[in-house]
């Protein structure tokens, strides 16, 4: 059986997604198609608008076959490590292509990566700019190429682990389609995520913009997980926890644990909080995402040194021949279900993750959570 792998978040699950899952079905002729999707955080350091669970039937409701969660070591990441971890386990799962959409799918990335290679440590050492200012400033005037746009920059991203790691897989940049990244308009039926977050909140309707699984399931929806909803957690955390013990907390870096803790004491609001925080060196992402590291309490060592795994959400009839054929052969381990040992040790920080997850709903995020099966061919 022929597979190929798509890397997502479906924060939540669009049109746009119905169109690329689609497309790299048609453009690869593959009988599979395996999903490797973020759990219930983003690769900002957001909770997701629904949990993972509810994503999977969104996915395998829309085309998807297999789908399986990029651990949140790999998913709460800056683009490099996450297109890592995503290819990682794609390349494990034996997938023969990968399809992601770019703003400039024309480009040669390949020509990119090699002109990074001889970009010098003094071009990003400038603490009035974040590394992402000064790498995208070398490569313009190394390449006269601009990666700005996070598609684009994703791309990159996926073919320097190719690279790196010589892994096998063909890579399919195609052209995004619809409003931009960060376009709030309605307008279009191919409208962007971030838009459609922010109709919900705002209670509009968007029928036409996403399928009608995932439109069912965002009218269900009673709490719109946030920042905010958290906050608590983080400040109590930050205010009690002594500067010793949060420098050890993963991205803890140049002395932010003082910044975030004095802020912490007089900031009430997380936007208050995230603003104090705030300067040229660090950009909003790195700092959400090390806000999340910090409530669960997840140190360096934890995160640099975790393992990968394949963590299934769900599967169709197909999705469960291709894990049939595979399950001998993967290198990492192929978990259906999370026991007591899982919880404690390979999937701790995810189990950790789940459980915070749960201040937005009831549903158990991982222990002796069974994948979702869909058999029915039936498209809803």
């Amino acid at each position: 059986m022929k597979a190929v792998g798509l890397v997502t978040e479906y924060n939540p699950f669009h049109n746009g997604h119905l169109y690329h899952l689609q497309t790299a079905k048609r453009l690869t002729q593959a009988d599979v198609v395996v999903v490797v999707m973020s759990g219930n955080f983003t690769q900002r350091g957001e909770p997701t608008i629904v949990d993972k669970w509810t994503r999977t039937q969104e996915a395998l409701a829309n085309g998807a076959d297999l789908v399986v969660e990029l651990p949140l070591f790999d998913a709460v990441q800056p683009g490099q490590r996450f297109a890592t971890g995503a290819l990682r386990l794609l390349n494990d799962l034996q997938v023969t292509a990968v399809v992601f959409g770019a703003e400039h799918p024309a480009w040669d990335f390949e020509r990119l990566v090699a002109a990074e290679a001889s970009f010098t440590a003094p071009a990003f050492t400038d603490y009035r700019a974040t590394y992402a200012t000064q790498f995208n400033a070398a490569l313009v005037q190394q390449t006269g190429v601009s990666l700005v746009d996070p598609n684009d920059i994703l791309a990159f991203s996926y073919f320097k682990a190719r690279a790196e790691h010589k892994w096998s897989m063909e890579l399919y940049p195609i052209q995004r389609r619809g409003s931009g990244y960060h376009d709030q308009s309605l307008q279009t039926t191919l409208a962007s995520a971030s838009a459609i977050r922010q109709a919900v909140q705002d209670r509009t309707v968007i029928d036409d913009v996403v399928p009608a699984q995932t439109a069912q399931d965002l009218a269900n929806l009673s709490v719109i997980p946030n920042w905010q909803a958290l906050y608590p957690l983080l400040r109590n955390h930050l205010i009690q926890a002594p500067v010793t013990e949060l420098r050890h907390i993963y991205l803890m870096s140049e002395g932010l644990e003082y910044r975030m803790k004095e802020a912490a004491s007089r900031e009430l609001t997380f936007d208050g909080f995230l603003h104090a925080v705030k300067t040229k060196r660090y950009t909003f992402a790195r700092l959400l995402r090390l806000c999340l590291y910090t409530v669960l309490e997840a140190t360096q060592t934890e995160v640099l040194n975790a393992q990968p795994y394949h963590h299934v959400l769900g599967f169709t009839a197909p999705g469960r021949a291709y894990l049939h054929a595979l399950k001998k052969t993967v290198q990492y381990p192929l978990i259906t279900k999370v026991d007591a040992d899982k919880k404690a040790t390979l999937m701790n920080l995810d189990y950790r993750a789940g459980k915070l997850y749960q201040l937005f709903t009831p549903v158990e995020q991982d222990l002796k959570h069974a994948p979702i099966i869909k058999l029915s061919s039936k498209k809803h």
